[in-house]
């Protein structure tokens, strides 16, 4: 993809990424609808607000009040079904109401135009009948169709509406089937560096190696060579070639490669391809930031948006908010910070990590002589012309957010960090952050919490010193005494079960958090009593928000003369054996993914592991200056921007099939044409082999692990954003940047 167009293209209408390709025959009845039999949860079916639903005796049951003037009005159903134009659909179920009713069975598109498959009546009374209707779509979604009992209307009085047994089958396409990945040639759809590797991928049975061109803008041919056979890649299934044109070192715009009649899309190489991809992924977080208006003169128009959750109505507010019901006696004033993903939730866990991560950022700056990295007038923001680097204006606003979770002196558990803060129920989409009317409540403090408080407070304390004296003080105040507080209450968990409304960042080992903040600790005050908490050790396993083990070794690295020599030479061997191990996975698959999982299945949010995996290689060249590690990390970007089964970027505006329906409650044009698509720079979680979402358990069924990703925004299992995941990819595209 042009660099110049590249956010025209993000703003053109959407393109699926996949069309659905029917078989000439279908060899059975294909179910389309998930959990028809309620043997024991509800989801993903819902009933409407005003008609509460529970699973009970194996059936759905919905209370529906009396007196409602529209069928639609009181509901239960099902969203996200496939639908092919032209296919018959038949629905059946079986169904009991206490009160003698009619009601209306109905397929349909969910949204506008809303355009019906069938919708019959169907006259209920207390004995189970069976129904059984047909009708015949004329409009082809994947994940637009919708299942209905439409059940208001129907009664003056309140009645007890009972579902079971539901199915609709039709359709020619198998679940999971029916994908067209486009054009086998797979590029980095952005750009490569002129001087650098510069690979593809093609996919391609045969067994020896065919002939590829590089055509310029224009079509002429300005490079010629032969495919490496690659083989069987076990991650996609696909039978992979590789073609290196590493040698052509001319910038230029729309160049393709070709192999046959195949081409790629089209991509630059330039000098600089990830200049403006590290200021968009910095950029990520003044669009998610809590508390503050997000102004047009530093986003344009269409993100423009005011201020979240500052206690104007319908917000309740985070500028005084109490715990849940029997954790606390106190509110606090916890605005600020950073939204966490596509909900209004924050954390501190995955929170502490970005912060950690943007300040990691700053520090590599400063010791490899990155202007931009520590540099004001990087990014457009409010701070912007402040005399202090951007990146580290961008850190601190979360980083005050995570000072207002302590547990006040004086208080049970004073100097523990409330491990989160959302809302009481998930709200719908979309839902603007200053529109969400949820009452919002603290969670208790947990020790993981805690001790990411320690790590970036410590580590704030350190970078701030020299531009704000005072802000450095008070992170380590704060620093120290969550370190004494977790001491105190070593073993207080978050529990799993607390996942309503917000994610659970449930953690029952704080081992990793121990070390990770002893390290940081010990790198800003010298003090012995932090450095025998160091117990960690890198691990292929990396590090995320819940493993922060690994994190020591970067920060001992990333700061060797604070720590024994012992430390700093045992923590160098163990980054460069994992980075080697990293390279090994990169070289040994068809596309230059570094994380390879060793279970063969990929892990929600598996992009940040390509990230993670690509930093600690990153971190393994700053202390070698060996180039097959940034040659590496610059090849992880290329399959991050479409070089990949999927042919598919992940990077929103980065390429010519990028995402561009990413999991978000503001984000969401394609449910609310007035709402933006994600902004240039946001990361989609990725391939996910779990399918914890119905949009994917409908679409991705038996799919190959690196293949089990859609780009809609209903399926938050392998579509959703993070500040943490962002955090990573900013880290990258820096030091890309610097190669």
């Amino acid at each position: 993809m042009s660099v110049k167009t590249r956010l025209v293209s993000a703003a053109l209408p959407l393109v699926l990424l996949v069309t659905i390709t029917p078989q000439a025959n279908a060899a059975e009845a294909y179910e389309r609808v998930l959990n028809g039999k309620f043997e024991s949860v509800k989801s993903p079916w819902w009933s409407s607000g005003i008609a509460p639903s529970t699973v009970a005796g194996g059936r759905l049951c919905a209370q529906i009040p009396g007196g409602t003037a529209n069928p639609w009005t009181a509901m239960i159903g099902q969203n996200d079904i496939p639908l092919e134009a032209g296919q018959p659909y038949t629905l059946r179920f079986t169904a009991t109401a206490t009160r003698n009713v009619t009601v209306r069975a109905a397929v349909a598109l969910g949204v506008a135009p809303n355009t019906t498959v069938l919708n019959k009546a169907a006259a209920l009374t207390g004995t189970p009948q069976t129904f059984e209707f047909t009708g015949t779509s004329t409009v082809a979604t994947r994940t637009g169709g919708q299942v209905a009992i439409q059940a208001g209307g129907a009664s003056a009085e309140p009645y007890t509406l009972c579902i079971d047994d539901v199915s609709l089958t039709g359709g020619v396409v198998p679940p999971g089937g029916g994908w067209d990945y486009g054009s086998p040639v797979r590029t980095n759809q952005y750009a490569y560096p002129t001087v650098g590797t510069k690979r593809a991928s093609i996919v391609n049975s045969s067994t020896t190696p065919l002939d590829w061109q590089l055509r310029d803008a224009a079509g002429t041919v300005v490079r010629t060579g032969k495919t490496q056979v690659k083989g069987k890649d076990a991650m996609t299934r696909d039978d992979v070639h590789i073609a290196d044109f590493s040698l052509h070192r001319k910038a230029g715009s729309g160049y393709r490669l070709t192999v046959g009649t195949d081409s790629s899309y089209p991509f630059d190489i330039t000098d600089k391809p990830y200049d403006q991809l590290r200021r968009d992924s910095l950029a990520y977080f003044y669009h998610n930031r809590s508390g503050i208006p997000i102004e047009a003169k530093y986003v344009g128009e269409a993100y423009a948006r005011p201020a979240g959750h500052v206690g104007v109505a319908p917000n309740k507010g985070d500028v005084s908010v109490p715990c849940l019901p029997g954790e606390c006696d106190y509110s606090l004033d916890v605005s600020g910070g950073w939204y966490d993903a596509g909900d209004h939730g924050k954390y501190v866990v995955n929170g502490a990590l970005a912060a950690w991560q943007l300040m990691d950022t700053y520090e590599r700056s400063l010791h490899t002589l990155d202007v931009e990295g520590f540099r004001d007038g990087l990014l457009s923001v409010p701070e912007q012309d402040n005399q202090r680097p951007d990146v580290l204006d961008e850190a601190r606003w979360q980083v005050e957010f995570l000072l207002k979770m302590q547990v006040p002196a004086g208080k049970p558990l004073a100097g523990m960090v409330h491990h989160k803060i959302h809302d009481l129920a998930w709200t719908a989409h979309p839902m603007l952050p200053h529109n969400d009317p949820q009452p919002r409540y603290l969670h208790a403090p947990s020790t993981a919490a805690t001790l990411n408080l320690a790590a970036a407070g410590a580590q704030c304390a350190r970078v701030y010193r020299i531009w704000d004296r005072a802000f450095s003080d008070r992170c380590l105040a704060a620093a120290e005494t969550a370190w004494k507080a977790a001491l105190a209450s070593p073993a207080k968990y978050a529990p799993r079960e607390d996942g309503v409304g917000g994610g659970a960042y449930d953690d029952t080992n704080v081992t990793d958090e121990f070390s990770w903040a002893g390290a940081e600790l010990y790198a800003t005050t010298g003090k012995r009593e932090y450095l025998s908490k160091v117990t960690t050790k890198l691990t292929s396993a990396g590090f995320s928000w819940k493993d922060t083990g690994g994190l020591a070794d970067l920060t001992i690295m990333r700061l060797p003369l604070k720590f024994p020599l012992d430390r700093v030479i045992t923590a160098r061997s163990r980054i460069i054996n994992v980075a080697d191990g990293h390279l090994r996975d990169l070289r040994s698959q068809g596309y230059p993914n570094p994380s390879k999982p060793a279970d063969g299945q990929y892990a929600w949010g598996s992009t940040s592991a390509t990230l993670t995996a690509s930093m600690i290689m990153a971190m393994a060249y700053d202390t070698t200056f060996d180039r097959k590690y940034s040659d590496a990390v610059l090849e992880s970007m290329d399959y991050l921007l479409g070089r990949n089964g999927l042919n598919q970027s992940f990077i929103s505006g980065y390429g010519e099939k990028a995402s561009r329906n990413q999991h978000h409650r503001h984000w969401a044009n394609q449910v609310d044409a007035k709402m933006p698509n994600p902004p240039a720079g946001s990361l989609a979680g990725g391939p996910n082999s779990g399918l914890q979402d119905p949009v994917a358990q409908q679409n991705l069924p038996g799919c190959a692990p690196a293949k089990c990703y859609v780009d809609e925004l209903g399926s938050w299992s392998t579509n959703e954003v993070a500040v943490n995941w962002n955090s990573a990819l900013a880290w990258v595209a820096a030091f890309a940047d610097t190669r």
